[in-house]
């Protein structure tokens, strides 16, 4: 296995460890991050979370061919990047502890690293294997 397919691999694996942790038990999520989880609309929101990392994760891992791939993890680069910065954001602001906004900060961070990567970034699009 080569390091863009060990990214591929490591990403979704990230990606649909989190996201069914957020879809199956937001609750417990919604702890984690120091929210109440009491809250419906957080709990809601967690799971649409969930959903959409669990489609990006098995994106990556049944790409029909490699456009597909290239724009599952084209895409995932901005998601995550967008990810990075709403939680370096809630941090700042104090909508999330600041330890947890930095982990989910790193997390996301990490995230971006493992698409570039996996992109073979800056070069070709990905293999297909």
């Amino acid at each position: 296995m080569d390091v863009r397919m060990a990214a591929r691999c490591s990403l979704a694996m990230i990606r649909l460890v989190n996201g069914a942790a957020a879809l199956l038990t937001p609750r417990v999520m919604a702890r984690r991050l120091g929210a109440d989880p009491g809250r419906p609309a957080l709990v809601y929101v967690l799971r649409m979370f969930g959903v959409r990392t669990v489609v990006i994760g098995a994106q990556l891992l049944c790409p029909a061919d490699s456009d597909d791939l290239d724009r599952a993890l084209r895409t995932g680069t901005l998601i995550h990047a967008s990810d990075a910065l709403a939680a370096a954001c809630a941090g700042r602001e104090g909508l999330l502890p600041h330890r947890m906004a930095a982990a989910t900060t790193a997390i996301s961070t990490v995230n971006v690293a493992l698409t570039l990567v996996a992109r073979g970034w800056p070069g070709r699009p990905p293999d297909v294997r």
